[in-house]
């Protein structure tokens, strides 16, 4: 191999496999399309078995090479039993997007107990299941990769009548600020995704995941931290196929995000301006 060969980086989609949980529709699925667009072999996890099915077939029909693996990302054993599935169908795992999750709205003030159980179990452990049994692997391979953890806008900016959401929410993005610490030494990159506002069928598929017929509560008219435009679940996958390449850890998607955040930077560095130290405390 010369020189010059030894340089060039190593495409982080050709002939490498991505695992997607949620991948049977939505973001989950505009993923794993644009993966397999640029070469990467798939691994699908889904509740949903029909979604599942339909995007399998959709994605082999395209000449993609995709397994799908019903998985319920609340339980420790279903998601090993995924990584079982993946290394012995693939050998290998280099991608990795802990990607499934539920919408919940309301107050927090009266909540239901079983809303705080549901959104945990998914939002949160769902990742830490993902992580748990994937990156081990992905360790021992010794050939580098890469964990995105789909988060929200609601990890970042607190809003009225999403509390339970943007907890789980917020321990999403911390998290990912621990793991990106944690294994950018070792090889592995990290994203942790944080949309505003995308074209999916969260609040239906959450419904229908916690069994519920009525809809789920709408968020105030003009919550601050989801203004904005409703873009596709394929824009976000191009932001993401971007942050993997450069190795970004934010990925955002509106332009709106910016000032909201900055606006969040500035009432936090106010306080250091606003008399902090006074009664001998500092």
């Amino acid at each position: 191999m010369t020189p010059a060969a030894e340089q060039v980086p190593r495409d982080p989609f050709r002939d490498r496999v991505a695992v997607v949980t949620g991948g049977g529709g939505g973001i989950g699925l505009a993923l794993a399309q644009a993966f397999a667009a640029r070469g990467a072999a798939l691994v699908l996890a889904d509740v949903d078995e029909e979604a599942l099915a339909r995007a399998e077939r959709a994605l082999a029909g395209r000449g993609a090479a995709v397994l799908a693996v019903p998985t319920d990302v609340t339980r420790r054993e279903s998601v090993a039993a995924l990584a079982e599935r993946a290394v012995a169908r693939f050998g290998a795992v280099h991608v990795l997007c802990n990607n499934a999750g539920i919408a919940v709205s309301g107050p927090l003030v009266g909540a239901d107990p079983d809303d705080w159980q549901a959104a945990m179990a998914i939002n949160v452990w769902g990742v830490v299941h993902g992580i748990d049994a994937f990156l081990p692997r992905m360790l021992a391979q010794g050939q580098g990769g890469h964990v995105v953890n789909t988060a929200s806008m609601a990890g970042l900016v607190g809003m009225d009548q999403l509390g339970i959401y943007c907890a789980t929410k917020f321990a999403v993005v911390g998290l990912s600020e621990s793991l990106y610490r944690e294994l950018a030494p070792r090889g592995i990159g990290v994203s942790v995704l944080c949309p505003m506002l995308v074209a999916t069928a969260i609040a239906a598929n959450s419904l229908r995941l916690r069994g519920r017929a009525s809809p789920l509560a709408p968020a105030p008219a003009a919550p601050i931290a989801l203004q904005g435009s409703v873009i596709a679940p394929d824009e976000v996958a191009r932001r993401v196929v971007q942050a993997i390449e450069v190795r970004r850890f934010y990925v955002f998607t509106h332009p709106e995000q910016r000032e909201l955040l900055r606006r969040r930077a500035r009432r936090q560095d106010e306080v250091f301006e606003s008399g902090w130290q006074e009664g001998g405390h500092g």
